[in-house]
Protein backbone atom coordinates (compact mmCIF):
# COMPACT_ATOMS: atom_id res chain seq x y z
CA UNK A 1 0.00 0.00 0.00
CA UNK A 2 1.24 3.66 -0.81
CA UNK A 3 0.98 6.42 1.61
CA UNK A 4 -1.75 7.87 -0.57
CA UNK A 5 -3.61 4.90 -0.10
CA UNK A 6 -3.06 4.52 3.42
CA UNK A 7 -4.67 8.40 3.49
CA UNK A 8 -7.54 7.94 1.47
CA UNK A 9 -7.95 4.85 3.65
CA UNK A 10 -7.69 6.53 7.26
CA UNK A 11 -9.74 9.06 5.50
CA UNK A 12 -12.57 6.58 4.93
CA UNK A 13 -12.48 4.91 8.26
CA UNK A 14 -12.60 8.10 9.99
CA UNK A 15 -15.94 8.72 7.92
CA UNK A 16 -17.12 5.13 8.71
CA UNK A 17 -16.31 3.39 11.55
CA UNK A 18 -17.33 5.90 14.09
CA UNK A 19 -21.04 5.08 12.98
CA UNK A 20 -20.68 1.45 13.35
CA UNK A 21 -19.06 1.19 16.37
CA UNK A 22 -22.10 3.76 18.06
CA UNK A 23 -24.24 1.23 16.92
CA UNK A 24 -22.94 -1.42 19.24
CA UNK A 25 -24.67 -1.71 22.53
CA UNK A 26 -22.25 -0.92 25.68
CA UNK A 27 -22.63 -4.40 27.01
CA UNK A 28 -21.25 -5.74 23.79
CA UNK A 29 -19.16 -3.01 23.29
CA UNK A 30 -17.28 -3.92 27.00
CA UNK A 31 -17.69 -7.57 27.03
CA UNK A 32 -14.28 -9.42 26.91
CA UNK A 33 -14.37 -12.26 24.80
CA UNK A 34 -11.72 -14.46 26.59
CA UNK A 35 -10.20 -14.09 29.72
CA UNK A 36 -7.46 -12.30 28.71
CA UNK A 37 -8.59 -10.66 26.30
CA UNK A 38 -9.67 -6.65 25.35
CA UNK A 39 -13.18 -6.00 24.79
CA UNK A 40 -13.94 -4.01 22.38
CA UNK A 41 -13.36 -0.71 24.62
CA UNK A 42 -10.06 -1.90 25.04
CA UNK A 43 -9.10 -2.16 21.78
CA UNK A 44 -10.54 0.71 20.69
CA UNK A 45 -8.47 2.22 23.66
CA UNK A 46 -5.55 0.51 22.48
CA UNK A 47 -5.84 2.15 18.88
CA UNK A 48 -5.75 5.63 20.57
CA UNK A 49 -2.48 4.77 22.43
CA UNK A 50 -1.43 3.75 19.24
CA UNK A 51 -1.97 7.51 17.86
CA UNK A 52 -1.01 8.74 21.06
CA UNK A 53 2.79 7.24 20.05
CA UNK A 54 2.57 7.82 16.68
CA UNK A 55 1.55 11.31 16.80
CA UNK A 56 4.86 11.94 18.77
CA UNK A 57 6.88 9.50 15.71
CA UNK A 58 5.44 11.49 13.26
CA UNK A 59 5.76 14.91 14.42
CA UNK A 60 9.70 14.31 15.90
CA UNK A 61 11.01 12.44 13.25
CA UNK A 62 10.74 15.25 11.01
CA UNK A 63 12.89 17.88 13.55
CA UNK A 64 15.20 14.90 15.98
CA UNK A 65 17.17 12.62 14.59
CA UNK A 66 16.02 8.85 14.76
CA UNK A 67 13.96 9.74 18.15
CA UNK A 68 12.90 6.49 20.12
CA UNK A 69 9.36 6.54 20.74
CA UNK A 70 8.12 2.75 22.15
CA UNK A 71 5.75 2.07 24.68
CA UNK A 72 4.19 -0.71 26.70
CA UNK A 73 0.88 -1.45 25.01
CA UNK A 74 -0.99 -3.48 28.03
CA UNK A 75 0.39 -0.99 30.75
CA UNK A 76 -0.36 1.48 28.62
CA UNK A 77 -4.49 -0.09 28.19
CA UNK A 78 -4.69 -0.81 32.23
CA UNK A 79 -3.87 2.53 33.26
CA UNK A 80 -6.19 4.73 30.85
CA UNK A 81 -8.77 2.86 32.36
CA UNK A 82 -10.57 2.46 28.97
CA UNK A 83 -12.81 -0.57 30.35
CA UNK A 84 -14.44 2.03 32.66
CA UNK A 85 -14.90 4.66 30.41
CA UNK A 86 -18.08 5.89 28.16
CA UNK A 87 -18.26 3.93 24.61
CA UNK A 88 -19.19 7.05 23.05
CA UNK A 89 -16.46 9.13 24.56
CA UNK A 90 -14.18 6.85 23.18
CA UNK A 91 -15.25 6.55 19.94
CA UNK A 92 -15.37 10.64 19.64
CA UNK A 93 -11.69 11.00 20.56
CA UNK A 94 -10.68 7.99 18.17
CA UNK A 95 -12.35 9.48 15.76
CA UNK A 96 -11.10 13.35 16.52
CA UNK A 97 -7.28 11.79 17.11
CA UNK A 98 -7.14 10.30 13.68
CA UNK A 99 -8.77 12.94 11.80
CA UNK A 100 -6.13 15.08 13.25
CA UNK A 101 -3.62 12.48 12.55
CA UNK A 102 -4.68 12.43 9.15
CA UNK A 103 -4.13 16.29 8.94
CA UNK A 104 -0.65 16.59 10.01
CA UNK A 105 0.37 13.62 7.54
CA UNK A 106 -0.61 15.20 4.50
CA UNK A 107 1.39 18.15 5.79
CA UNK A 108 4.31 15.99 6.04
CA UNK A 109 6.77 17.23 3.12
CA UNK A 110 8.17 14.64 0.62
CA UNK A 111 11.52 15.00 1.73
CA UNK A 112 10.64 13.89 5.84
CA UNK A 113 8.63 10.97 4.67
CA UNK A 114 12.11 9.37 4.32
CA UNK A 115 13.30 10.26 7.61
CA UNK A 116 13.23 7.55 10.97
CA UNK A 117 12.17 6.53 13.85
CA UNK A 118 13.25 3.43 15.96
CA UNK A 119 9.73 1.99 17.61
CA UNK A 120 11.50 -0.97 19.09
CA UNK A 121 11.98 -3.24 15.97
CA UNK A 122 15.25 -4.22 15.15
CA UNK A 123 16.02 -0.90 13.30
CA UNK A 124 14.44 2.40 12.75
CA UNK A 125 11.73 3.00 10.63
CA UNK A 126 10.81 5.92 8.21
CA UNK A 127 7.84 7.85 8.55
CA UNK A 128 6.26 6.57 5.41
CA UNK A 129 6.84 3.35 6.60
CA UNK A 130 5.29 4.10 10.07
CA UNK A 131 2.09 5.83 8.81
CA UNK A 132 1.45 2.84 6.58
CA UNK A 133 1.91 0.50 9.24
CA UNK A 134 -0.14 2.73 11.29
CA UNK A 135 -3.17 2.48 9.22
CA UNK A 136 -2.62 -1.00 8.59
CA UNK A 137 -3.07 -2.41 12.24
CA UNK A 138 -5.89 0.04 12.51
CA UNK A 139 -7.49 -1.70 9.88
CA UNK A 140 -6.40 -5.49 11.46
CA UNK A 141 -8.13 -3.96 15.15
CA UNK A 142 -11.00 -2.45 13.54
CA UNK A 143 -12.49 -5.91 11.62
CA UNK A 144 -11.60 -7.91 14.64
CA UNK A 145 -13.39 -5.22 16.52
CA UNK A 146 -16.82 -5.41 13.78
CA UNK A 147 -16.54 -8.92 13.81
CA UNK A 148 -17.21 -9.27 17.68
CA UNK A 149 -20.01 -7.54 18.18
Amino acid sequence: MSIQQSIACLQYLCDTIPALLTHIPETAFSHKPAPGKWSNKEMLGHLIDSATNNHQRFVRAQFEEIPTIVYDQNNWNTYSHYQVLDSKQLISFWETYNRHILELVQHISPENLSKTCWNGGEAPQTLEWLFIDYVAHMEHHLKQMLSYS
